[in-house]
């Protein structure tokens, strides 16, 4: 292995491929032991050709895939699984998803990651924006990365990194791309996701993003809350509003479950920081998600509660706007524009808590950040079209 504590395994520029690779600690001296790094490329099925890089701090593993966006698989916790069971059998490469098919919501037939983005050009549901056809959710994260890097620091606290780069764009279309940053330190139960947007063309470019961020068993039960400490919460549908009681509050598995969606501004410290949890029923174990209200000023829950079988799943959603259309997200001034050159970038968190005292901790948090304002509760759907 190389001295540096930077290897490259894509570089499309330079024509740098690298199959296979594996990293341990005694490539990085005076590193601690018990984490690695690896790559391989996955065969069979719709898997094949994905390749996945698999990073472990020792306690925190995830299977971040450089195929899909640079999207996360899944992950698990010491014992406890992160992510949740699709349908599918995953991961799916993007030569068998067609982003048109079913009247655009072809998207949904390679949807299986812990962390999913959604964007860059668009990131709502499919439709005609005056002219040009949006499929669901964009395209993002179904575009190979161009570039994959991996980084260790040499010096404590040894953080491992991997970097990757998507294009988004084409003659005519504008160009925007993706550079973003896995960190996690080794022995933590967090890891830290740095992605920055920048506009490659001579025009002003259009922009969204959403982070899907997918959860199932364990943290996901019958019993299970999701705590968000917000300024203003409204359904996103009217389906959603007859359970708006119960937005915060998860049942078990019901076949033949529809979606509810719900929709929120973020309440926030002085620094615009502001954290959610999702909390099994007993509340000893639990997921926070730490982000800035500055960089993503609209949070999103999806509850799925369907059967195990089609897709049990909750999903945690910080982003730029909310998963309207992208014509009416204009309208409210929450399409980002990005003049020739420029960069938006976030920097956002999720740490796995095994403990009845860390759930109880992130809790607290948010009690404090509830304090802060006077929440407002819409019983309808304000922020989109309907509202």
């Amino acid at each position: 292995m190389p001295e540096s504590s930077t290897w490259v395994l894509t570089d499309v520029a330079s024509e740098t491929y690298v199959h296979s690779f594996e990293l341990h600690p005694e490539d990085v001296p005076g590193s601690p032991p018990g984490w690695w790094v690896t790559k391989e490329t996955l065969h069979g099925g719709l898997r094949a050709g994905v390749d996945l890089i698999g990073v472990s701090n020792g306690a925190l593993t995830f299977w971040i895939v450089p195929t899909r966006g640079m999207g996360i698989w899944k992950g698990q916790f010491h014992e406890l699984d992160l992510g949740w069971e699709s349908p599918l059998l995953g991961p799916v490469h993007p030569k068998f998803v067609n982003l048109s098919d079913r009247n655009g919501l072809g998207w949904l037939t390679g949807f299986d990651e812990w962390l999913c983005r959604c964007g860059l050009v668009s990131n709502g549901p499919p439709g005609d924006d005056n002219g040009t056809p949006l499929t669901l959710h964009g395209r993002i994260a179904n575009l190979p990365a161009e570039s994959v890097l991996i980084g260790v620091d040499p010096q404590p606290p040894h953080a491992i990194r991997v970097t990757g780069e998507v294009l988004e764009g084409a003659l005519f279309l504008g160009r925007l791309r993706l550079r973003t940053t896995y960190e996690t330190v080794p022995g933590s139960n967090c890891v830290t996701i740095h992605d920055e947007v920048t506009n490659l063309s001579a025009q002003p470019a259009e922009m969204q993003m959403l982070y899907h961020l997918n959860f199932g068993h364990p943290f996901l039960e019958a019993g299970s809350k999701i705590e968000v400490p917000f300024r203003e919460l409204a359904p996103h549908t009217a389906h959603a509003a007859k359970a708006l009681d119960a937005f915060d509050t998860y049942s078990g598995p019901v076949a033949g479950f529809a979606e509810e969606v719900y929709d929120f501004h973020p309440a926030t410290d002085t620094e615009g920081r502001t954290v959610a949890l999702l909390k099994n029923a007993s509340e000893s174990l639990g997921l926070a998600v730490r982000w800035n209200a500055a960089e993503l000023p609209c949070f999103t829950v999806w509850k799925n509660t369907a059967a195990l079988e089609d897709g049990y799943v909750t999903g945690l959603e910080p982003a730029t706007n909310f998963p309207y259309f992208k014509g009416h997200e204009r309208t409210q001034g929450r399409v980002r524009v990005l003049s020739p050159g420029e960069k938006w970038s976030a920097t956002w968190s999720v740490a796995i808590l095994d403990s009845a005292a860390a759930v109880a901790s992130v809790a607290g948090e948010i009690a404090i950040l509830r304090g802060r304002v006077v929440p407002i509760i819409h019983r309808q759907p304000v922020f989109g079209p309907a509202g």
